[in-house]
């Protein structure tokens, strides 16, 4: 049997082959702590602050363990990382011939059915000559690659039109049916998996196969001795995501052209069918017009009097219910046929479904208002007990872990968010010297954030402080309004030394590439930076927060569930909204300190975090570094790292 304490011990096998690694009693006792959680088949919720060194921390246990082991990250490129450096290098490490196997989601692989489509449809027509360019590229790559992930082709953004034609969805998949089927590379994903000991996903994967039995895991889940989810924090709203239910406007009208187009090849001669899809294209697009505005949600409650809204909702329907009649009709004439006829079978029942005033008693009815289109989402008001039951089908161990899932150590927020009873918990702190390496500086004399001309002077306030840290800055944001307006006011600054990176400029990694590339930059972001990023060394020495990351509670879902939680004689704000908060903004924190030697300062413009009562519960939440109001004392913390970095230069 192999001793943990002699891996992780400073010349034991992980410091002999990651050059990074540093001895960490804390990392050695969440090692420990997994190890045998993974033996008595327990459910651990583990919080590990920044620098414990966690993924080591249950790789090992996990890798040593034996059994089947499912470890679910919160994004793609955790996912990727995970696969490609750290489970190869730490299966080396320790000599364990271990098989693994990465799974995502089907939209993450070239479909050969679609992409013969693609090719052979002389109608096709792309948003610009890029586009199609790409197309031979795809072509030859799904010719000669063995996996068919998209994230190998570099050449083809993420987020290229393209992608949508020629991979599948749940909806468009033919399954068994398809031509291509043999040679499928989701199919062969999924088999790799179920060879597999260690399978890595992603949580939007998990919770779609737990809810939709489609992603190849309903058949691993059955075998699995563990269950590992890194950042866990994530889950509650990934879980609701999936737990819930929605149906676009846009899913509409791409299961129309998708009609239409195997009409055209495979029952021409029903012209019937056409000017049915018409109708019903016809529809759907008037729906959309009911509703004004663009990038908003909307409540049930809003839409619910509103007349023209509800009478074209209707109208949809009995067109959608025609459709689908006619497509019975004809579905056994092509497996394209029938996969429309099955697609529009379940958008039917899911929006007489959402119609239903029964049915939606435990769910929580919204509208997702878009620039071209308007989905219709019902979420549940609770995931708790659906994923208790998920829990306790089969015993297994299950784990979850983050640097942000307590409140003060207290778990009990998280856990009764997710259903978790009779749970192990615990935390350890990270091994940074926050108190010699971080700043949190509020500064005096702001308005509360609910003023008029509150962003104007809290970039005021910023200026002086930026200019101390000689930019090097990530300005976050809680708002793409008030992310914009930062932007816009230090843009006007023509005496502003630093360049200046704003979120939506370009994909996430290449604005984070350019930013850890310049000396002096400063980077306006919103919700897409204030996790998963990891900027260690003097390229970021200050986080600007511009306010405390409440929800808006004019959310519908947020609104809700505070309703409901009020009306049980209960605090919505204490049990609910402030939680939240405090696990968003111990993220944003968290930006700034990422290795031993980093110093840096966290200003948080909020000047309710003094002033108001559940203000000491929040900062007593962050890392415990020094706290100021003064600037000169930002200053000189500053200068201090300056004069430092200046006699190591020498």
């Amino acid at each position: 049997m192999i001793d943990i304490k002699s891996i992780f011990s400073s010349d034991g096998a992980l410091a002999r082959n990651f050059p990074e690694f540093r001895e960490r009693p804390q990392q050695l006792e969440m090692a420990e702590v997994i190890a045998d959680t993974i033996t008595n088949r327990q459910v651990l919720v583990a919080e590990a602050g920044t620098g414990t060194g966690k993924t080591l921390a249950y790789l090992i246990p996990a890798l040593l363990a034996g059994g089947k082991v499912i470890i679910s990250t919160g994004t793609k490129t955790l996912q990727d990382q995970l696969f490609y450096r750290d489970i190869p290098t730490a299966r080396k490490a320790i000599n364990i011939p271990v098989t693994v196997a990465l799974l995502k989601g089907r939209n993450n692989y070239i479909c050969h059915y679609h992409l013969e489509k693609c090719l052979q449809d002389s109608r096709m027509s792309f948003d610009s000559r890029e586009e199609a360019a790409y197309l031979p590229i795809i072509e030859r790559f799904a010719q000669n690659s063995v996996s068919g992930d998209k994230s190998e082709l570099n050449v083809v953004p993420e987020h290229a039109a393209i992608w949508q034609h020629v991979t599948s969805t749940r909806e468009s998949c033919l399954g068994s049916e398809c031509p291509s089927y043999k040679k499928c590379f989701v199919m062969e994903a999924r088999k790799q998996a179920l060879l597999a000991e260690i399978v890595v996903v992603n949580h939007h994967l998990f919770f779609a196969d737990v809810m939709l039995r489609d992603e190849g895991l309903s058949e691993l889940l059955p075998a699995c001795n563990t269950v590992i989810f890194d950042e866990a924090h994530q889950l509650p709203d990934t879980a609701s995501l999936f737990f819930g239910e929605s149906i676009s406007t846009a899913q509409l009208l791409d299961l129309i052209r998708d009609t239409l187009a195997e009409s055209i090849r495979s029952a021409a001669d029903f012209t019937e069918l056409p000017t049915a899809l018409a109708k019903l294209e016809k529809s759907v697009r008037d729906l959309r017009l009911t509703v004004t505005g663009e990038n908003t949600r909307l409540s049930w409650q809003t839409v619910q009097n509103n007349s023209e809204f509800q009478t074209t909702l209707r109208h949809l329907i009995d067109q959608q219910t025609n459709t689908l009649k006619l497509l019975e009709n004809q579905a056994e004439r092509s497996e394209g046929l029938e996969n429309c006829r099955q697609r529009a079978a379940q958008h039917l029942y899911l929006l007489e479904r959402w119609c239903n005033d029964s049915e939606m008693r435990d769910h929580i009815r919204w509208l997702e208002v878009f620039h071209h289109a308007l989905q219709l989402n019902a979420t549940p008001l609770s995931i708790a007990e659906i994923f208790k039951r998920q829990m306790i089908s089969i015993p297994r161990a299950w784990i979850f872990t983050s640097a942000t899932l307590s409140i003060k150590s207290d778990f009990s927020h998280y856990n009764h968010e997710m259903g978790l009873s009779e749970v192990r918990t615990a935390t350890w702190d990270s091994p940074f010297d926050f108190s010699e390496q971080a700043l949190l500086y509020v500064p005096s004399g702001l308005p509360e954030p609910s003023h008029p001309n509150y962003i104007d002077q809290l970039v005021q306030a910023a200026l002086p402080v930026l200019h101390a840290s000689q930019g090097r800055a990530f300005f976050l944001c809680t708002s793409l309004r008030a992310m914009q307006r930062v932007h816009e006011i230090l843009s006007s600054i023509e005496s502003l030394p630093f360049p200046l990176f704003l979120q939506g400029q370009g994909s996430r990694p290449h604005l984070l590439e350019r930013f850890r590339a310049t000396d002096n930059a400063i980077l306006i972001g919103s919700q897409s930076f204030w996790e998963g990023v990891d900027i260690k060394g003097e390229a970021l020495s200050l986080v600007i927060i511009d306010k405390l990351p409440f929800a808006s509670p004019d959310d519908p879902v947020l609104s809700a569930r505070i309703e409901k939680i009020n009306q049980a004689g209960r605090n919505a704000f204490m049990e609910y909204q402030l939680p939240h908060a405090i696990i968003q903004l111990k993220q944003g924190a968290g930006r700034l300190i990422r290795g031993e030697t980093d110093r840096g300062v966290l200003m948080i413009c909020d000047p309710r975090l003094i002033t108001k009562t559940y203000g000491k519960k929040i900062w007593q939440s962050l890392p415990p570094m020094k706290r100021t109001r003064d600037l000169q004392d930002v200053v000189q913390f500053f200068h201090a790292i300056e004069t430092k970095e200046q006699l190591s230069g020498t």
